[in-house]
């Protein structure tokens, strides 16, 4: 019903507006029609119908003015200032002011009533994206920093002369292994930005999953073997259609990660199938597991489920997030399952072709 009646109102201002227009174009012709003789001229047809036609479009645009100006300032239309609050607002989010919120008093209006909803939703997505991006700041900072200043202090310690070679040694060991670190965060802010910005190549092709992940595996075989880890390892032969470089990043990290938390003699499943149009890859460890609450943010940038684990694994917190961006790239999905000490399980889901 009110669609009916706004239809009706549209259809009405429609006609009147018609109307208005065509008795200006009326008047316009009449008083031409009054200066040509006065001045005893008889221009074309063609360039009389044209200055009537504009003419009247001027002495349209005139009346409306007036009417308007003066409706404004005696109160009559005062919803020609229900815009003010949203341009004030438009101008707040200009500067760098995300918190502004408008008070939808327009309900009963649909266009102005959906304006200030989308003025609201804006304001609100780019507040979140200014509190992500302090946040992101304030971590690259802080694990940045952190290397920097081990180097800076045992640099300053190499500096005296009474230190023994052991212990000089050792010092140029942890200057080195903190510059190793300081570079993997580098190079990672740089993927995980090349990713998020699609300038990084994305180059699918046809080549078998189950000998890429095999032979990942046998890379990685000194770091499970030292730990005594028994590794089941079951892959269904099958072709997919991706970017072979991108998809190693995942499942190199996702072993790294399972190696690096299963402890001593502990075991790691990696499993390989098909299901309906989808790859199935799980990897499923007996590891230190992960708390509830860490589990929901596992995938988010610079998250750590454990702190006091940072320095002792040189994790740098973004791994995940590129494991996640590149499953994405391909139209896939991964999730996590875990328990504190129970392990975890990681599952990635990927398009067959």
């Amino acid at each position: 019903m009110k669609n009916i009646r706004q239809r009706l109102v549209g259809f009405i201002w429609f006609i009147f507006v018609l109307a208005f227009i065509g008795g200006m174009v009326a008047a316009s012709f009449f008083l031409t029609a009054y200066l040509y003789k006065i001045v005893n001229l008889t221009p074309p047809l063609w360039l009389a119908q044209i200055v009537n036609a504009l003419l009247g479009l001027l002495l349209t645009g005139v009346l409306v003015g007036i009417a308007s100006r003066i409706g404004r300032s005696r109160g009559w239309i005062p919803e020609m200032d229900m815009f003010q609050p949203v341009l004030e607002a438009l101008e707040k989010i200009a500067q760098g002011d995300f918190s502004i919120r408008l008070d939808n008093q327009f309900q009963d209006h649909e266009i102005v009533g959906e304006l200030v909803n989308k003025v609201n939703r804006m304001a609100s997505e780019l507040d979140q994206m200014e509190t992500m991006r302090q946040e992101f700041i304030s971590n690259v900072s802080h694990e940045i920093q952190s290397p920097l200043t081990s180097i800076r202090g045992f640099a300053a310690a190499l500096e005296n002369n009474h230190l023994s070679p052991e212990e000089r040694n050792h010092y140029l060991g942890i200057i080195q292994s903190e510059s190793q670190r300081l570079a993997r965060i580098t190079e990672d802010l740089l993927k995980l930005a090349a990713l998020e910005s699609e300038q990084l190549k994305f180059e699918p092709k046809v080549y078998r999953l189950d000998k890429q992940v095999r032979e990942l595996i046998l890379a990685c075989e000194p770091q499970w073997k030292a730990k005594d880890i028994h590794m089941e390892v079951s892959l269904a032969e099958l072709e997919v259609t991706a970017d072979e470089d991108l998809l190693s990043q995942v499942w190199i990290n996702l072993l790294h990660n399972s190696v690096k938390f299963t402890p001593q003699a502990g075991s790691i499943q990696v499993t390989l199938s098909v299901r309906g149009d989808r790859a199935e890859f799980q990897i499923t460890d007996t590891g230190i597991g992960i708390l509830e609450e860490d589990r929901l943010h596992i995938f988010e940038r610079f998250y750590k489920a454990d702190l006091s684990r940072t320095h002792s694994t040189g994790g740098s917190g973004l791994g995940l997030s590129i494991v996640k961006k590149i499953v994405e790239m391909h139209k896939g999905t991964i999730h996590v399952e875990s328990r504190p000490g129970a392990g975890a399980a990681f599952t990635v889901s990927l398009p067959v072709k």
